[in-house]
């Protein structure tokens, strides 16, 4: 495609040589770098410049390219998401579409299906490993490469773990491209998950066997229409791939394999039919797996047909009900709103839970003498309860609890196995999530649980512990068994803390001065550090944004230190960092989280900012009406926070507007005693809201 007279000579160092092709959101460019790489280089179209939300977005493609780097994915040599026109450049793939294959020489034969659903499904187990989902796999975005196929295109992807429905990607804003796309991306875009991806691979092999999709009709109406709730046209798919096709394209979510799964049925051959034909009476039969069915026809707007450009890389479809319909909730089987308290005879009783969390169908909480306590997600019954001490004493003050992470139907916490009333021996502890019974106990050699801040991190190879003491050691104990995998040592003369970010762990180590703090990116196999990087100040790790670790200078609860002014950025690699001024700086005893490439600020009056840690631009502000919070729950359309007594605010995530807001439960809860509220846990639809004196609320998120 030849170059245009409005199209630059370069962009970011690299010299433009072709197009490539154009789309609704930019233009692809072939370029070369200086040392002769060729590279495809998207720049978006000059009128999304001076959009924020098309540069959140941008910036979410390019940190989702980024973390992925598979043998069928291309990836990611440069960006620059703040340039007057952002960009990206990925490693050129020589070679067609998949679209424009199948358009110039006919449908795949079975070989090259075969090595298309196996390239295609280990590039999707890649993605999703990496906590993200595509989106939009289309054949537009599969390129057919010598040695195999490459998936291209992040453009409106996102991060796996939030589950609720994202500023880009709300109800009435249905993100991808209709005729593979999943049901769930029409009928309920906030549930969008991994399954999206293989509902997807199932239309582009499907296409890719026939030259056409098995949902395509003649209006982008009808064809929502047909994969919400019709039947999928695989008439010419080869009756060896068939099965697999149908698995992938199951209307249910839960009902489809995962991309493991798939490379399991394509490596072993076992590819079942899941709609075998019926016999006698059988065809009465309810099936067995969940289905979303006759959820209500979608009318799009006429105008959806001009939306439809074959170059567009990402289409917005406005949906409108019929009629009414009822909201389908995502919340726990029998769940009811309900309000417990944990009367544990042997806890103390001054204030609302340090942490909480979420498994096996139950709200695991620590905090004040208690250990853990589990109440039931659905109706708030306690299971089980456990103090921190084995032997309490009322005369003494209480030991605080405190999750350390939750996996595997294990939860992590800290103990205190005091024989006697006069000593202690604190421990970091293994207990099942469904009967509470401990699995493994390891001492902490007199370290109190309150003293261990930073001093136990969950990763994806088990529990990170450090041995503060003459030792000063950190260890990987085994999540299994508590016994340790490798012990390495730490410098005895600096203030170390572990910390953890997308699932790796790190050491953070400041001097005595308070002027130089080390970080090391630590190997889970050995322990040693994979990279070790100086940086200036006291500071903590708030997490990752896209390439970058983001750290804060260590201000929390301590009046002595100045307002955080900065964030600083480090290489996700260790290699170069810089330093970020906030373009407001945020007073000193605040919280902040770091999630969807956004820092999130509570301040004790009850303001919450959003931050881009990338500019230290200001998103927006908002003064809510919860007082002292805690550190916030986001999901992807909202920041929940709640005060100590229980009163909650949900507050919109892309303006900061406050939505809804519910009124406290408990009003006696001494500030003496408790600083900040609790963080709310967010379980599908229903949030958990710890508050007073180790109690718990839960309300439909979808019904303040």
């Amino acid at each position: 495609m030849a170059l245009r007279e409005t199209d630059p000579a370069e962009v970011g160092g690299y010299r433009i040589e072709d197009r490539l092709g154009s789309g609704g959101m930019g233009v692809v460019y072939l370029a070369r770098s200086a040392s002769g790489r060729r590279l495809a280089l998207k720049v978006v179209h000059a009128q999304y410049a001076d959009d924020d939300e098309f540069r959140i977005r941008f910036r979410r493609e390019v940190a989702a390219a980024r973390q992925v780097s598979g043998a069928f994915t291309a990836p990611v040599v440069d960006a620059d998401a703040d340039a007057p026109r952002p960009w990206m450049a990925t490693l050129y793939i020589p070679g067609e579409d998949l679209g424009t294959h199948v358009r110039r020489h006919g449908p795949l034969p079975l070989p090259k299906l075969r090595e298309l659903a196996a390239g295609l499904s280990e590039a999707l187990r890649d993605i999703h490993r990496a906590g993200m989902v595509h989106r939009d796999l289309k054949p537009a975005n599969v390129m057919l490469a010598e040695d195999g196929p490459r998936v291209i295109d992040f453009g409106i992807s996102r991060a796996a773990e939030f589950a609720a429905s994202d500023v880009l990607t709300q109800t009435g804003r249905v993100m991808g491209t209709p005729p593979f796309m999943s049901p769930e991306q029409f009928s309920s875009p906030q549930d969008v998950g991994p399954a999206a991806d293989v509902f997807s691979l199932g239309s582009v092999l499907a296409y890719a066997a026939t030259g056409h999709g098995p949902f395509d009709s003649p209006s982008p109406y009808e064809t929502a229409v047909r994969v919400v709730d019709g039947d999928a046209e695989l008439d010419g798919v080869p009756d060896e791939l068939l099965p697999f096709i149908r698995l992938c394209l199951e209307k249910h979510p839960k009902s489809r394999p995962t991309t493991d799964e798939l490379l399991t049925l394509l490596r072993d051959g076992h590819l079942p039919d899941p709609c075998p034909e019926p016999e006698g009476d059988s065809a009465a039969d309810e099936p067995s797996a969940p289905r979303r069915r006759h959820r209500g026809r979608l009318l799009l707007a006429s105008a959806l047909g001009a939306l439809l450009l074959a170059a567009a890389t990402t289409l917005t479809l406005v949906a409108v009900n019929a009629e009414p319909t009822p909201v389908e909730h995502d919340l726990p089987t029998g769940w009811r709103a309900w309000q417990t308290k944990d009367r544990n005879k042997d806890g103390g009783d001054t204030g609302p839970f340090s942490s909480c969390a979420a498994l096996d169908g139950g709200l695991i909480c620590a905090g004040d003498s208690i250990k853990a306590v589990r109440f039931s997600l659905a109706t708030g019954d306690i299971d089980w309860s456990h103090a921190v001490a084995d032997r309490p004493d009322p005369d003494a003050g209480s030991d605080e609890g405190e999750l350390l992470g939750a996996a595997e139907h294990r939860v992590f916490t800290f103990a205190n196995r005091a024989r006697n009333r006069e000593t202690s021996e604190y421990a970091v502890q293994a207990l099942d999530a469904r009967t509470g019974a401990l699995l493994w106990s390891r001492s902490l050699s007199g370290m109190p649980p309150s003293a261990l801040s930073g001093s136990a991190q969950l990763i994806d190879e088990g529990l990170l512990v450090l041995f503060e003491g003459e030792d000063n050691t950190y260890v990987l104990l085994d999540p299994a068994t508590g016994k340790p995998r490798w012990k390495r040592s730490a410098p005895a003369r600096d203030t170390c803390t572990l910390r953890t970010a997308a699932g790796i762990g790190y050491l953070l180590c400041t001097d005595a001065d308070g002027k130089r703090t080390d970080i090391a990116r630590l190997d889970p196999a050995t322990g040693k550090a994979r990279w070790t990087a100086e940086l200036p100040g006291a500071l903590t790790l708030a997490g990752r944004s896209g390439g970058h670790l983001v750290l804060l200078a260590k201000s929390e609860y301590d009046e002595t230190l100045p307002a955080q002014r900065r964030v600083t950025l480090l290489d996700a690699d260790g290699t170069a960092h810089r330093q970020v001024s906030l373009a407001l700086a945020v007073p000193t005893g605040s919280r902040a989280v770091l999630s969807h490439d956004t820092l999130y600020f509570t301040l004790n009056s009850g303001e919450v900012r959003a931050v881009a840690p990338a500019t230290g631009r200001t998103l927006w502000s908002t003064p809510s009406s919860v007082e002292r919070p805690g550190a916030p729950a986001i999901s992807d359309s909202h920041v929940f926070l709640a005060s100590p007594g229980g009163r909650l605010a949900a507050l919109d995530r892309r303006t900061g507007k406050e939505t809804h807001s519910v009124p406290g439960r408990d009003a006696r809860v001494d500030p003496v005693f408790v600083y900040t509220g609790s963080t709310p846990v967010l379980h599908g639809d229903a949030l958990y809201v710890p508050y007073g004196i180790r109690s718990v609320y839960s309300v439909d998120v979808r019904n303040l």
